[in-house]
C-alpha cells in the first residue's frame, strides 16, 4: 500500500510498483514465516511439510545468511531443486562499495528491477551502525539534503530493506558457523544477540522518508527484531522521520523502535523553508506527536536532529527557543547537532565550529544533552544529507564496466 502523497508541498508522483522478476520466481526475503509456509503449500507441499520447510528455510536465511537452497543441508536433496525452480532468496546487487578514510563504508545497491539506492555503515569504538534506506529517492524536498534533490522512484520492499542488513552482515563476515543441531528445539533468543559483533545498531536514516513507506518498513523491521529472525533488539533500532505526524503514533505502537525527528529549525518561517513538510504538519503539531509517542521515556529519549546552517538556524535565540519548546512539551529528548555536509549547488553553508559549540553549550546548560555529531564519510559523500545515488554521476555503462572488472578480478 502506498501512502497518499502530500499536496503541493511534495510535488512528487506516486511511486511506481515493483517490476516482477523476469524469471517468475518469488523472492522469499522479507516475507513473514507464515507467508513462506503458505507459498510452499500453494506450490504443492502438504500443510505439515510446508510449515516444516518454511521454518527450516527461514532459519537458513536469517541465522545462517544462506541464499542458495543447495546449501540447506537438512532439506532433502530432491526438494532443493524444486525450491530453487520456484523461489529465490535475493540480495540487492552491490554495484559499488566505497571505504572512507575514517572507516565508514558506503554501498551503491541495485534492485532486481534496476533502481539504485545506497546504504552506509559507520563503525565506532563501542558500536557499529548501519544506515538503511527505505525508498529509492525521496518524497520530501528538504533544502539542505542532497537526497531531497532526487525524485521519488519507488518504495523499497521489505526484502530490499532487510536485504541491506543481510548484505552488511555478508560484508562484515557476521554469520554464525557450526552445526545445525537443535534446529527444531526452541532456540534461545540470546544466542543471536549483537554482542561481540561489528553491526550492533540500525538507523532508518538512509534515502527516503520511512513513514511514507510505513507498511514495508514495519514488516522489514519485524524480521530484524524477531528472535528467530535477525534478533536485533528494538532498543538498538532508530527510525528517523521529517515529521509525518499522522503515522508517528502507529510507528510507536506497531514497530516500537526509538524515534528520531529531523527538526532543524525552531520557527515556522525557517522550518517551512528547510523542511517543507512543516507547511503541512507544523512544529507544534509535530512536538505534540512526540510528547504522545508510545514508549518514549528518559530511558528511551526522542532524538531531535538539528543541522547547523550558517545564519539560518544557529543563533543563541534559536538555541534558547529549542530549549523552551522541549520543556514546554515536557519531552524526554536529546539533540544531535549536525554540522552541515556540503554538496555541489547546496544553498547553505555550515555554521562555524565556535557557533556550533556556543549553541551546544546553551542547550547543555539547560540540562538537555546536545552532542555535536562528528561528520563521518564526507570524502565518499556518505555523511548525513549527502546520499544521492552515484548512478546520477556515472553512466550506466560505466557502472556496468566497473562491476565487470570487479567480477573478473574475483575470478582471476
Amino acid at each position: 500500500m502506498n501512502m497518499p502523497v502530500p499536496g503541493h508541498i511534495d510535488p512528487v508522483p506516486v511511486p511506481r510498483e515493483v517490476t516482477p522478476r523476469a524469471d517468475g520466481r518469488i523472492d522469499l526475503l522479507g516475507l513473514p514465516k507464515k507467508q513462506i509456509a503458505a507459498l510452499f503449500e500453494q506450490a504443492g507441499l502438504d500443510a505439515k511439510a510446508a510449515k516444516l520447510r518454511g521454518k527450516q528455510v527461514w532459519h537458513w536465511i536469517y541465522h545462517r545468511g544462506v541464499s542458495d537452497f543447495e546449501a540447506m543441508t537438512d532439506i532433502a536433496k530432491t526438494t532443493r531443486p524444486w525450491l530453487a525452480q520456484r523461489f529465490v532468496i535475493a540480495r540487492p546487487e552491490v554495484v559499488e562499495a566505497q571505504h572512507s578514510t575514517d572507516g565508514t563504508r558506503k554501498w551503491l545497491l541495485r534492485t532486481a528491477d534496476n533502481h539504485d539506492f545506497e546504504m552506509v555503515f559507520i563503525p565506532d569504538a563501542d558500536r557499529g551502525t548501519l544506515c538503511v534506506s527505505s525508498q529509492v529517492g525521496c518524497t520530501l524536498n528538504c533544502r539542505f539534503c542532497h537526497t531531497g534533490t532526487m525524485r521519488l522512484v519507488r518504495n523499497l520492499t521489505p526484502g530490499e530493506i532487510v536485504g541491506q542488513v543481510m548484505l552488511a552482515r555478508d560484508a562484515l563476515g557476521e554469520w554464525p558457523k557450526g552445526s545445525m543441531s537443535g534446529l527444531d528445539a526452541e532456540e534461545d533468543e540470546g544466542s543471536y544477540t549483537s554482542d561481540g559483533r561489528l553491526l550492533t545498531n540500525i538507523v532508518m536514516m538512509g534515502m527516503g522518508e520511512p513513514l511514507y513507506n510505513f507498511d514495508n518498513v514495519r514488516d522489514a523491521l519485524k524480521i530484524v527484531m524477531d528472535g528467530d529472525g535477525l534478533a536485533l533488539s528494538k532498543r538498538r533500532i532508530t527510525l528517523s522521520t521529517s515529521g509525518v505526524v499522522p503515522m508517528m503514533e502507529r510507528c510507536g505502537q506497531e514497530i516500537g523502535v526509538n524515534l528520531a525527528v529531523s527538526l532543524h529549525a525552531v520557527t515556522k518561517d525557517i522550518r517551512d523553508e528547510i523542511v517543507p513538510i512543516n507547511r503541512k504538519y507544523g512544529i507544534e503539531e509535530l512536538l505534540q506527536a512526540c510528547a504522545e509517542y508510545p514508549g518514549a521515556s528518559n530511558a528511551r529519549r526522542i532524538t531531535f536532529e538539528y543541522v547547523m546552517l550558517k545564519d539560518r538556524n544557529d543563533s543563541d535565540e534559536d538555541a534558547r527557543e529549542l530549549v523552551r519548546l522541549i520543556k514546554q512539551y515536557k519531552l524526554p529528548a536529546k539533540v544531535n547537532l549536525i554540522p552541515f555536509n556540503p554538496w555541489p549547488g547546496a544553498p547553505y553553508e555550515c555554521s562555524s565550529p565556535e557557533r556550533i559549540r556556543r549553541f551546544s553549550d546553551i542547550v547543555f546548560e539547560a540540562g538537555i544533552s546536545a552532542p555535536v555529531r562528528t561528520p563521518r564519510g564526507r570524502d565518499i559523500d556518505a555523511a548525513c544529507g549527502q546520499l544521492k545515488t552515484a548512478a546520477e554521476k556515472k553512466s550506466r555503462s560505466e557502472l556496468d564496466r566497473i562491476a565487470a572488472e570487479k567480477q573478473a578480478a574475483l575470478e582471476s
